[in-house]
C-alpha cells in the first residue's frame, strides 16, 4: 500500500535507508540499503548492498533477516520492521518470512525500478520482479513513498548503465 503521509520515524529510517544506498553506489554496488527497528524503535542492525563481487544474495535485506535469526529472539521477531530503500526482491521477501520479521516499509517499488531500469535500457534480471506480497502474502507491507521516489530515482539511473 502507497505510503503518502509515512510517521517521522518512518522517516527518519526511510533517510537512513537511503544514505546507506548512496554509501553502497558509491562502494560499486547497487543502491539498496536497509534498517532493521525492533518493537521499541532501536535500531538493532543496519546493513547496505554488497554484491559488486559477483555475489547476487548478498542484498541487504537478506543479511537482516540472517542476523535476525541469530540476534533477535524469535517472539520478537513478529513486532520488529525492516525500512529498506527498495521493496523486497522475491528472495529476501521469502527469507524475511521465513524468519518471521513483521512490516516492512520501503521507499521505491519494484515496478518503480522495473521502469528506472526499463527507461536506461537495462536488461532484465533472472528473477521475476514481483511484489513482496506475491511471495509472502501474510507480510505487512507499507510502500512505496511517492515524497521519496526522485531522490531514489537519481540514485538508481546513477548507478545503471546498460550493460549491467
Amino acid at each position: 500500500m502507497e505510503l503518502t503521509d509515512p510517521s517521522p520515524e518512518d522517516l527518519t529510517h526511510l533517510h537512513r535507508c537511503i544514505d546507506l544506498a548512496r554509501e553502497a553506489l558509491d562502494a560499486g554496488d547497487e543502491p539498496f540499503g536497509s534498517v532493521l527497528v525492533d518493537p521499541d524503535g532501536v535500531v538493532l542492525h543496519e546493513d547496505r548492498n554488497r554484491t559488486a563481487d559477483g555475489d547476487q544474495t548478498r542484498h541487504p535485506e537478506f543479511e537482516l533477516a540472517r542476523w535476525a535469526a541469530t540476534h533477535v529472539a524469535p517472539d520478537v521477531r513478529p513486532a520488529c520492521t525492516v525500512y529498506t530503500s527498495g521493496e523486497h526482491c522475491p528472495m529476501c521477501a521469502a527469507a524475511h518470512a521465513w524468519v518471521g520479521l513483521g512490516r516492512i516499509v520501503y521507499a521505491g517499488s519494484t515496478a518503480q525500478l522495473t521502469e528506472w531500469r526499463r527507461a536506461r535500457g537495462v536488461a532484465p534480471g533472472p528473477v521475476a520482479p514481483l511484489p513482496i506480497n506475491a511471495v509472502a502474502p501474510d507480510l505487512p507491507v507499507d510502500g512505496p513513498v511517492p515524497a521519496l521516489a526522485d531522490e531514489l530515482r537519481a540514485l538508481h539511473v546513477r548507478g545503471a548503465s546498460p550493460s549491467a
